[in-house]
C-alpha cells in the first residue's frame, strides 16, 4: 500500500514537470535572448566584427568554389580558410599583428625547411632523416627560447609559434615527397591570400582601432579618479546637496582602474600596429599612455586607502574636522577640477594648462593652509593624540593624492607636445577689458578726417599699435581700424 502511494506521488511529480516544462523552456530562451541583445547593445561593435569575419571566410572560400581558382591551388585553399579563422581579430592592430607575424614567419619557415630538406637529399638516405632531424631540434628549440624574451613574448610570441609549426611541417613532410616547392608555393600563397583579405577587411569595413580604444580608456579613467575625488568629498564632508547613496557610489568609481593594467598594455601594443588614422599619427607615442595610466593607478591605490577611512568607524573630534575642513574641501575640489580638465585635453587633443596649473596652484595653497591649520589643532593630551590620528592620516593621503595629479599634469604635458597637441589660445586681456581701461585714464578725442592738416600738426597726438594675440579670423574684426590710430589728447 506504501509502495503504490510512493508511485503515484512519482507518477504525479513526473506530469507536474512535464506540465511546466514548455514554460520553463520559453522562459529560458526568452531570457537568453535578453541577455544577447543585452550584449550586443553594449558594445555593437561585437556585433559587427562576428559579420567582418563572415565576410572574410565568405570571399575565402572562392578559392574552392571557383573552379580556375580551385585548379591552382587544390586543396591547399583550407589554409587560406584557417589564416582567417586564426588571423581575424577584434581591432585592427590585432589582425594587423597577427596577419603580419603569420606571413613572414610562414615565409622565412617555409624557404629554410625548404632547403634543409635539399641540403639534407646531398647525405643520402641514410643522413637525410638524421640531418633533418638535428634541423627540426635546432631551430624548433632555438625559435621556443626566443619566446621567453619578454620584447619578442610581447609582439612577435605568435610569429615564433607559427615559424616552428611551419618548418617542422614543411621539413618533416618533405622527406616523404618530391614536390616540395610546390606544396611549400601552395601554402604560402594561400596563407598570404587569407592573411590580405582579414587585413583589408578589418580595416576599411568599419574598422575597430585599439590606439583609439586606449586613449579614450585613459581619459575616462582620470574622469573616474575625478569624480571619485568629488564624491570623497560629499563623503567625508556630506552636504545636503548630494545623499549619501550618490555620493558613495561615486567614490567606488576608482576600482575599476585598479586591474585595468593589462588591457592597457594590450592595445598598447597593438596600437603600434596600427597605421595613422584620425587625429594619430603614424609614429604616435602610444607607449606614453603607459606611463600617465601607471600614475593614474597609483593615485587610484591611495583612494583605495583613502576609502578605507570614510567607510570606518572612527570617530573623529568635531572641533579637529571643523579646522581642517575647509583646506581638504578646497584640495579636493580643485584637484577634481585640475582632472576633468586633464581628462578633456587628452579627449581633444588641445592643450589647456594654463587652466589645469591654476587648479593645482590653489590646491598647493590649500596644502599649505591645511599645514597651517594642523599646527594650531596640537593635542594637548596623548589621548587627544590617539583621535585626531585618523583625521591626519586622511588629510596626509590627500596632499599625496594632490601630488600624484601634478606628476599626471606634468606627464600629459610632456605627452602633448610628441602628440603634437593644439594650443587653446587663451587671451590674457580681452579688447573690451583694454578699452574700458583706456576710457577710463581721461578724455581721448580722435583726429577726424576733415580736419586740417596743420590743426592735427599742432595738437599732441599718439600713435597706438595694437598687437592682438587672439587667431587671425578673431583679430582681424578686432584689429580693423584700430592698429594705427591718431588720438588728439586734451
Amino acid at each position: 500500500m506504501e509502495m503504490d502511494l510512493n508511485a503515484q506521488v512519482k507518477k504525479a511529480g513526473f506530469f507536474q514537470r512535464l506540465k511546466e516544462f514548455p514554460s520553463k523552456l520559453k522562459d529560458g530562451v526568452t531570457k537568453r535572448i535578453k541577455n544577447v541583445q543585452k550584449f550586443g547593445k553594449d558594445d555593437p561593435r561585437r556585433i559587427i566584427h562576428s559579420l567582418k569575419v563572415g565576410l572574410s571566410l565568405t570571399l575565402v572560400s572562392m578559392l574552392y568554389y571557383v573552379r580556375p581558382l580551385y585548379n591552382s591551388f587544390g586543396v591547399s585553399g583550407m589554409w587560406a580558410i584557417l589564416t582567417v579563422v586564426v588571423v581575424s581579430e577584434f581591432t585592427v592592430g590585432g589582425t594587423l599583428s597577427k596577419g603580419l607575424n603569420r606571413g613572414f614567419a610562414t615565409l622565412i619557415a617555409g624557404a629554410l625547411g625548404v632547403g634543409a630538406v635539399h641540403l639534407a637529399r646531398f647525405c643520402g638516405d641514410k643522413g637525410e632523416p638524421i640531418v633533418l632531424g638535428i634541423f627540426v631540434f635546432s631551430l624548433g628549440a632555438a625559435a621556443t627560447f626566443s619566446r621567453f624574451f619578454p620584447r619578442i613574448k610581447q609582439r612577435y610570441d605568435y610569429g615564433a609559434l607559427i615559424f616552428i609549426l611551419t618548418f617542422s611541417m614543411v621539413a618533416v613532410s618533405g622527406y616523404r615527397t618530391d614536390e616540395i616547392l610546390v606544396m611549400a608555393y601552395q601554402r604560402l600563397s594561400t596563407i598570404l591570400i587569407g592573411g590580405t583579405i582579414c587585413i583589408l577587411v578589418s580595416i576599411f569595413v568599419f574598422p575597430v582601432w585599439a590606439g583609439e580604444d586606449l586613449h579614450k580608456m585613459v581619459a575616462n579613467n582620470i574622469i573616474k579618479l575625478a569624480n571619485s575625488l568629488e564624491g570623497f568629498e560629499g563623503e567625508y564632508f556630506p552636504s545636503s546637496e548630494k545623499t549619501s547613496k550618490e555620493t558613495n557610489s561615486c567614490v567606488q568609481q576608482y576600482k575599476s582602474i585598479l586591474t585595468s593594467k593589462s588591457t592597457e598594455d594590450t592595445l598598447a601594443n597593438l596600437a603600434r600596429w596600427e597605421p595613422g588614422h584620425g587625429r594619430f599619427r603614424l609614429r604616435h607615442p602610444w607607449t606614453k599612455y603607459l606611463k600617465i595610466a601607471g600614475l593614474v593607478r597609483q593615485c587610484a591605490f591611495h583612494f583605495e586607502i583613502l576609502n578605507g577611512y570614510v567607510l570606518s568607524d572612527v570617530k573623529i573630534p568635531q572641533d579637529f574636522i571643523s579646522k581642517i575642513q575647509e583646506p581638504c574641501s578646497i584640495m579636493s575640489r580643485e584637484a577634481c577640477e585640475a582632472l576633468k580638465a586633464i581628462a578633456k585635453s587628452i579627449k581633444t587633443m588641445k592643450r589647456d594648462s594654463v587652466c589645469v596649473n591654476a587648479h593645482i596652484e590653489n590646491s598647493k595653497n590649500a596644502i599649505q593652509n591645511l599645514r597651517i591649520a594642523l599646527k594650531t589643532s596640537s593635542p594637548e593630551t596623548e589621548k587627544d593624540l590617539l583621535e585626531i590620528i585618523p583625521g591626519v592620516t586622511m588629510a596626509s593621503i590627500l596632499i599625496e593624492i594632490v601630488n600624484y595629479v601634478e606628476k599626471i599634469s606634468e606627464a600629459v604635458e610632456e605627452f602633448s607636445g610628441l602628440a603634437h597637441f593644439k594650443e587653446t589660445l587663451d587671451p590674457k586681456v580681452s579688447p573690451e577689458l583694454g578699452q574700458h581701461q583706456l576710457l577710463h585714464r581721461g578724455s581721448v578725442k580722435p583726429v577726424l578726417e576733415g580736419d586740417s592738416e596743420e590743426e592735427n600738426n599742432s595738437s599732441p597726438h599718439v600713435v597706438i599699435n595694437v598687437h592682438d594675440e587672439q587667431p587671425p579670423t578673431t583679430s582681424e574684426k578686432i584689429v580693423s581700424g584700430v592698429q594705427k590710430t591718431r588720438v588728439g589728447v586734451v
